[in-house]
C-alpha cells in the first residue's frame, strides 16, 4: 500500500464547475479541492493545504477574468502550465424529466446568454444562479418539475443529473484559459514545443515609455501574445502590464528585449516559465 500523501489541486467554485473540469483534464492525478473564492485558492496554495491552484485567466468570448491580474502578482505563487477548457454547456434535470418538461433554466449570467438561441427555440425562460455547477447541485437536492440548469456534463455527473441535451452553446469557440499555479517557480524547459514567459511591468513616467519599452521584442523578434494594462490601487498614474510572450528566460533574444525593457520601467516581476498549450497551435 502506497503512503504517498495525494496531491490536491485547488480551484474557484462548486465541484462540476468548468474550473473543475479544467483540473479534471490538465491534472487528473490531483484531488480537486473547491474553493469559494479566487483569493480562497490562492491561500489554500500559501498555507499548504493544496499543492497547485487552477486559476482562470481569459475567455474567448469575454475577455479576461476581472480582478485576476491584479491577484496574480501578489499572490506570491508562479506560473507552471496552462490549460484550455472548451465551454461545453448541457442541459441537465433530475432523472425522470424530458426536454419537453422543462420550461425554466438556472444558470450563472454569463452562461445564459450563449443558450439564448437553443433556450428561445424551445420556449424555455432562464433564472440566473450565483454559480451554474451550484445550480446543478442545488437543484439534485431540491428536484422541481419543469426546472433544469444549465452546466458542465461534469456537474451532471458529479450530481446524478440526466443530460437532456449536449452542446447547446450558441457559439462552438468559447474557450477558456487557466493558469496553474504552484508556490515554487519551475524555470526548467519541459517538453519539445515553444515555452511562454509571463510578467508583468510598469513603465516609468516618461515619454513614450511603453513604445520604447516593447521595441526590444519587436527588434529581437519575440512574438508577445498577450499585453493588458490595469490600474494600480485606483490611480490613472500608475499603469501596470501583464504580459506573455513566446521564449524562455534564458533564450539570448528574451535576455536582450529583457534588458531593454529594463530601462523604460521601475518594476518587473516575472510570473511564470512554462510549456506552451497544444491549443496554442490550433
Amino acid at each position: 500500500m502506497s503512503s504517498q500523501k495525494p496531491k490536491i489541486i485547488a480551484f474557484q467554485g462548486e465541484l462540476g464547475a468548468y474550473s473543475h473540469e479544467a483540473c479534471a483534464v490538465a491534472r487528473p492525478d490531483h484531488t480537486p479541492l473547491p474553493c469559494r473564492t479566487f483569493e480562497d485558492v490562492i491561500k489554500a496554495v500559501r498555507e499548504g493545504r493544496a499543492d497547485l491552484a487552477m486559476l482562470p485567466v481569459e475567455n474567448t468570448t469575454y475577455g479576461r477574468v476581472a480582478d485576476m491580474h491584479r491577484l496574480l502578482p501578489a499572490s506570491g505563487l508562479h506560473i507552471i502550465d496552462e490549460a484550455f477548457v472548451r465551454v461545453r454547456i448541457a442541459l441537465m434535470a433530475p432523472k425522470g424529466a424530458t426536454l419537453s418538461d422543462i420550461k425554466l433554466v438556472r444558470a450563472h449570467p454569463v452562461l445564459i446568454p450563449q443558450c439564448r438561441t437553443f433556450l428561445m427555440q424551445n420556449g424555455i425562460a432562464d433564472e440566473t444562479a450565483v454559480d451554474s455547477a451550484g445550480a446543478a447541485a442545488d437543484l439534485a437536492r431540491n428536484p422541481e418539475q419543469g426546472i433544469g440548469a444549465l452546466a458542465s456534463e461534469l456537474a451532471a455527473e458529479q450530481y446524478e443529473l440526466t443530460v437532456l441535451v449536449r452542446d447547446i452553446e450558441d457559439e462552438d469557440t468559447n474557450t477558456t484559459r487557466f493558469l496553474i499555479m504552484s508556490r515554487e517557480m519551475d524555470p526548467s524547459r519541459r517538453g519539445d514545443g515553444v515555452m511562454m514567459t509571463s510578467f508583468v511591468f510598469r513603465v516609468r513616467n516618461i515619454p513614450a515609455a511603453l513604445y520604447k519599452a516593447m521595441g526590444g521584442f519587436a527588434t529581437n523578434g519575440i512574438n508577445m501574445t498577450k499585453l493588458e494594462s490595469y490600474m494600480v490601487n485606483g490611480e490613472f498614474t500608475a499603469t501596470q502590464f501583464y504580459a506573455d510572450i513566446e521564449g524562455h528566460p534564458d533564450d539570448q533574444n528574451v535576455q536582450l528585449a529583457m534588458d531593454e525593457l529594463g530601462h523604460f520601467t521601475d518594476q518587473i516581476t516575472l510570473l511564470g516559465v512554462y510549456p506552451a498549450h497544444a491549443c496554442r497551435n490550433s
